[in-house]
């Protein structure tokens, strides 16, 4: 119990910190704010659409095949290390998981997923 007790002192203070950091910041800042000191800073220029616009679904999918491409760069990483240990059945899991995403974005391709027209 005196586990939990340390970890809710952590968050308590965490909090309470929080709290106090963002009342003295509305103390700091003036209420009263013009229409450019309000629009978010993008270059010295007016925004030419709204934050909340929508995207194509086109970068959904790319934006998935990145993660393929990362989660594929976070796993060979420690691979590298343990290689030197396991020798060959190192090399061959992951020839096999390599091959499993080079299907995945064979099949992208073969979808039309790569292509921007």
């Amino acid at each position: 119990m005196a586990a939990f007790g340390a970890a809710l002192t952590v968050v308590l203070a965490a909090s309470v910190a929080l709290i106090c950091l963002r009342r003295l910041s509305d103390l700091a800042v003036p209420i009263a704010q013009t229409v450019p000191a309000r629009l978010p800073f993008a270059g010295g220029s007016e925004p030419q659409f709204h934050a909340w616009n929508r995207f194509h679904v086109r970068y959904y999918a790319m934006a998935l095949l990145f993660l393929a491409f990362d989660m594929e760069m976070v796993f060979m990483y420690p691979w590298a290390v343990v290689f030197v240990e396991e020798g060959v059945v190192a090399l061959v899991e992951m020839a096999m998981f390599i091959a499993i995403l080079v299907l995945g974005i064979l099949y992208a391709w073969r979808e039309g997923a790569l292509s921007w027209a």
